[in-house]
């Protein structure tokens, strides 16, 4: 059995060749390209407040995964950023809420964009319970 769940180990690291073959990579870009258009509408003075922070916070999580991948075979160094990245979702969720709670997010965009964060954020913590470095 064991040998079983390596070889399927191999084959995936095999098949994955750059960050952009991770599923996991692409939802978290999706993501915060899908913020990047709702704070679009965002009025002009939360552009240094909200607006910054949600955004930032966004990309991290899909930088992060990137940066993860350049250390795929240092196991800490890569659970580690899995780690930053859950960070910078929970932190996106709540810039969410905010802007949500300020009238900036219709109750359906904001939603959306939850459900879109539970989906990733599961994601990110299947990779990091399961990543094993050959």
């Amino acid at each position: 059995m064991e040998r079983s769940i390596l070889y399927f180990v191999y084959k995936l690291a095999v098949m994955i060749k750059s960050v952009s073959d991770l599923e996991v990579f692409n939802l978290a870009y999706s993501f915060a390209m899908d913020v990047f258009q709702v704070t679009r509408n965002f009025p002009k003075e939360e552009m240094y407040s909200l607006t910054d922070q949600i955004v930032r916070a966004s990309r991290s999580i899909a930088a992060n995964i990137a940066e993860v991948w350049g250390k795929r075979i240092y196991e800490n160094e890569f659970k580690k950023h899995l780690i930053y990245s859950m960070g910078s979702l929970e932190e996106s969720k709540v810039w969410l809420l905010f802007a949500k709670d300020c009238g900036y997010l219709s109750p359906k965009i904001y939603n959306a964009l939850n459900t879109k964060c539970d989906q990733l954020g599961s994601k990110i913590y299947r990779l990091y319970e399961n990543w094993k470095t050959l």
